[in-house]
């Protein structure tokens, strides 16, 4: 739902499940990966832990806090073998979107005209299993909207230009 609609409640929610939920189960496993001077984290982040996105601003600042975490994390524990591989996947064909909150905190039911013409989620599994294979350090996945990445960095208001006039719901 767009921020203004959204009440502050459903958007902890959404920071509990996305982001407070994968650092509750790091805090978990990290003495052990730390005992064992070996681990990685594979962290399911989004593109959108990367840039913002209309009807997701809660999500999105639940990813972005995901990436400053698990950043750290990684400098952090550099010397106790630990290596995180931030996975940002786009538009994969799942129920993602049907599960998003609207605001009132219920699911929107709803498929997404993207996620509907997205990737498989077999595809999308096979390149995250090579990207953890090879301890990638961050690895985007999904089809053009992947390059909103490069955009992002490279031509910021060309890129809010874009979104701007992308149909997102």
């Amino acid at each position: 739902s767009l921020i203004r609609e959204t009440p502050i409640e459903v958007d902890r929610k959404l920071m509990e499940v996305n982001f407070f939920g994968t650092v509750a189960l790091t805090k978990h496993l990290l003495p052990h990966f730390i005992t064992r001077k070996s681990g990685q984290f594979g962290v399911i982040s989004s593109l959108v832990g990367k840039f913002g996105s209309p009807y997701r601003s809660s999500y999105a600042a639940a990813k972005h806090a995901l990436h400053g975490f698990f950043e750290s994390l990684r400098l952090e524990h550099f010397e106790d073998n630990i290596s995180v591989t931030m996975i940002c996947p786009g538009f994969i064909k799942t129920d993602v979107s049907k599960n998003a909150l609207t605001a009132d905190g219920t699911p929107l039911n709803e498929m997404d005209k993207a996620q509907e013409n997205g990737m498989s989620a077999e595809e999308c599994a096979n390149q995250i299993f090579k990207a953890l294979a090879n301890k990638k350090e961050e690895v985007y996945i999904g089809g053009k909207e992947t390059m909103g990445i490069y955009l992002k960095r490279f031509v910021p208001t060309v890129f809010t230009k874009i979104l701007r006039k992308s149909e997102v719901r």
